[in-house]
């Protein structure tokens, strides 16, 4: 009688798996036993949106994503404008961000990010009334111009005197960060400089945004064990949550000592003139507003770092795919620089010019470039939501607890 040895048990494994692989290679994440498609996740993670754009233009625009066993990470990718339409309007109430949601997020605490319902309303409605305030406005025309002044401009000559090449994501990102946290919090970081300096709040959000993103791929329960024993990406993450709280404490802490030592006369007048949000919450009456919300230092150091997040990294990426796209198409840079001289007086035709925001209001052609570059390559290409109850969609069934993911990138290269 005949045995099976170790290798021909083996071999018979390998060309098991072999034949599996070549039956199902359909361009498409193989949906493996008990781990799921966790391997092309993987496979994807350093080129995640264009992985999703190829599955989804290889599959209608609707993909479901198969976890591993037991880990709760099935998830429904879609690009399809009527499922969209589906989730966010039409059926909004049944696809909240859900308890998962905030778990990955945790960083982020109470923040608009991580609001939901009547909560996300109120938040949404009073940043909406701080931003669009006349003081805020006039804070956000000063801020932009004096940075590139004596920021961005001082930057490019420097290197270009030297004939230094600049990378131009970094740069922006350096420019972005420190505007942001000026129109935020009213304190310039200088994270824009020739020196290139390391910035720890900027270092912090850096980690703590990478390790949101391994938390999307690695089950809950492996990147929660590597949280337990200080491991990864996690113990990045809590190095960095030490440093944003600490850093934005500063900044509270500053803010209110400021504020407390001007006379309430002064104080009123203020409220008038330029301010950047974290004055404009503090010294705003909620009771007035009617929104509900206290005001307190754990709600301003989420509201910043919200805040932080939403202003950094979106202008950063738009400026840096819009030049890019520039530089790809020379015909559209001629357009521009027409369009730039019909509004420069003769005799600035050729000194340097430094534009005021009245004055490219009405450029069209240059206004049309930026939508067109944002279309192509959305700063936010894609959405997290969470089913309540299952529901039928055009395309897909939602059950209960399913993930949505909407890459908005997809839908707009179509």
């Amino acid at each position: 009688m005949a045995y099976l040895g170790y290798f021909e048990v083996l071999l018979a494994v390998v060309f098991f798996v072999l034949f599996y692989i070549i039956r199902r290679n359909t361009g498409v994440p193989i949906n493996w036993p008990l781990i799921g498609m966790l391997p092309s996740t993987l496979r994807y993670f350093n080129s995640l949106h264009e992985g999703l754009t190829e599955i989804l233009g290889r599959t209608g625009g609707t993909f479901p994503i198969k976890g591993p066993w037991l880990a709760n990470m099935d998830t429904v990718a879609t690009a399809d404008p009527a499922n969209v339409h589906h989730v966010m309007s039409a059926n909004f109430p049944n696809f909240p961000k859900g308890g998962d949601f905030l778990k990955i997020f945790e960083v982020l605490g109470n923040g608009i990010f991580n609001a939901d319902e009547d909560m996300w309303k109120r938040q949404r409605k009073l940043a909406r009334v701080l931003i669009n305030h006349r003081r805020f406005h006039q804070f956000l025309l000063k801020t932009s111009r004096c940075k590139v002044v004596d920021g961005l401009i001082p930057f490019l000559d420097h290197f270009s005197e030297r004939g230094m090449t600049v990378d131009f994501q970094e740069m922006f990102q350096r420019l972005t960060f420190d505007t942001t946290c000026i129109l935020v919090t009213g304190y310039d970081p200088g994270c824009l400089s020739i020196d290139l300096p390391e910035v720890q709040f900027a270092e912090a959000m850096d980690a703590a945004e990478e390790a949101i993103l391994v938390r999307h791929i690695l089950p809950q329960t492996v990147w929660k064990l590597q949280r337990w024993l200080g491991l990864g990406h996690e113990k990045k993450l809590t190095k960095a949550w030490e440093t944003l709280d600490r850093v934005i404490h500063k900044y509270i802490t500053m803010k209110r000592e400021e504020l407390s030592k001007k006379e309430k006369t002064v104080k009123k007048r203020e409220e008038e003139e330029a301010a950047d949000l974290l004055t404009s919450y503090m010294i705003e009456d909620d009771e007035e507003l009617g929104m509900g919300l206290k005001c307190d230092d754990k709600f301003l150091r989420d509201t910043v770092l919200n805040l932080m997040l939403a202003g950094r990294d979106t202008v950063s990426s738009c400026l840096t795919w819009f030049f890019w796209l520039v530089l790809q198409n020379p015909k559209v840079e001629a357009k521009i620089r027409e369009e730039l001289e019909t509004v420069i007086p003769g005799e600035d035709a050729d000194r340097r010019r430094i534009f005021d925001a009245q004055e490219v209001t009405n450029l069209v052609y240059l206004h049309g470039a930026l939508c067109e570059a944002l279309r192509l390559y959305p700063p936010v290409p894609f959405q997290h939501k969470e089913a309540v109850q299952a529901r039928y969609s055009f395309q897909f069934h939602v059950a209960y607890l399913f993930y949505l993911l909407f890459l908005v990138q997809v839908f707009t290269l179509d």
